[in-house]
């Protein structure tokens, strides 16, 4: 069975002190090693909530912000190369169709030039 935190914390509390009453560790050495120890306490706690923090809200559907700003990136880059197609593509549509527009226009001259001189 694992040990609760407060019933490891008195544990190791009890051991610096034995040490300390023993003389094997001066009082500034136990003060060093308690705050040693405190501080890898912190970090595993912190690293336990982030992990757990982390699942929760990927249950719940959310991203991180990073993964929004790469993936918004990517899409703007999508959006730019699509519009830069579309325009290549109505510019090189818009040119056969001037020149159909050319074509037209000088036929209808004609027939209306063959029309007055028929009259």
């Amino acid at each position: 069975m694992a040990k609760n935190p407060t019933s490891e914390f008195l544990a190791t509390l009890k051991s610096y002190i034995n040490q300390l009453t023993d003389g094997d560790r001066t009082p500034n050495e136990v003060a060093s090693a308690l705050n040693g120890w405190a501080r890898e306490s912190a970090e595993s706690i912190k690293a336990k909530i982030a992990e757990e923090v982390e699942a929760q809200v990927s249950k719940m559907g959310f991203i991180k912000r990073a993964e929004y700003e790469k993936l918004l990136a990517r899409v703007e880059k999508l959006e730019k190369s699509t519009s830069v197609k579309n325009a290549t593509k109505k510019s090189s549509s818009k040119k056969p169709e001037a020149a159909s527009r050319v074509k037209k226009s000088a036929a209808t001259a004609k027939k209306a030039a063959s029309k007055k001189v028929s009259k």
